[in-house]
């Protein structure tokens, strides 16, 4: 019994660990702006068309499986904590150790399909 659990244990530690996010940001503004109190106080924008101030970009990596759709919501709420009023030009691209490893063909082809990560970028912006 001891040892099933054990097991049991083992597997929820290690699968849980596959989809882990790394949620960052950086501030670039001097000016305040009040956080927000939820996700939907921050919206996704495509295309700006509307006097804005850039606060700050909002950075998640997580594996590649996951979509933007995943990903959104972890990005609104990062770019909320720095008081954005929305979020835009959304960029994704493979971290840096991934880009190196599976830049050239010949590794490509060794790798296939190998767990890549992906870091999402956005901008993280304030109506004027």
């Amino acid at each position: 019994m001891k040892r099933h659990l054990l097991a049991f244990l083992f597997l929820s530690i290690f699968a849980s660990g596959c989809t882990v996010y790394q949620i960052d940001s950086k501030d670039t503004s001097d000016e305040y702006f009040a956080p927000k109190t939820s996700v939907d106080d921050v919206a996704y924008v495509e295309k700006v068309d509307k006097p804005y101030t850039e606060i700050g970009t909002v950075t998640v990596t997580t594996e590649r499986r996951q979509t933007l759709d995943d990903v959104l919501p972890k990005l609104k709420q990062e770019a909320g904590m720095l008081g954005a009023d929305a979020i835009t030009d959304v960029q994704a691209a493979p971290t840096d150790i991934w880009k190196a490893i599976t830049t050239p063909k010949a590794s490509q082809q060794i790798l296939g399909n190998a767990y890549i990560r992906n870091t999402y970028t956005a901008k993280a912006i304030a109506w004027k």
